[in-house]
């Protein structure tokens, strides 16, 4: 696949393909025309790269975690990272979740003070 598509699918930017190459996270191919050429399986790698962004990984540790994703074999050092990673996720969804549980109560105070008497402008 060319770049563009791939960029498509996985629902990112060419840039950011660019990036992700420079970075070791992704590898291209080149046509003889020099045109960068990936396999189908860019596109899953991609997004998978996209969600360890967006909990919060560093680009150095996607590119340590990865090789597993290529060879589904784990030494106990990756098998720590993974679980030491999995652990900074969870505690991480555990404060969104707890600032989420807050921002609905305040929302439920709210609407309650809204429909007080002393609330509601004098008709």
């Amino acid at each position: 696949m060319r770049i563009g598509e791939v960029a498509e699918r996985a629902g990112v930017s060419v840039r950011a393909l660019r990036y992700y190459e420079e970075r070791g996270l992704v590898i291209a191919d080149r046509s003889p025309s020099g045109h960068r050429r990936y396999p189908e399986s860019a596109v899953e790698r991609v997004k998978f790269i996209q969600l360890l962004y967006a909990a919060g990984l560093a680009s150095k540790a996607i590119r340590e975690i990865l090789p597993f994703l290529d060879t589904l074999v784990a030494t106990p050092r990756m098998t720590r990272r993974l679980m030491d990673e999995r652990a900074r996720i969870r505690a991480r969804i555990d404060d969104l979740t707890k600032a989420h549980d807050r921002l609905d109560e305040l929302i439920r105070l709210s609407a309650e003070y809204e429909n007080t008497p002393a609330a509601c402008p004098a008709t």
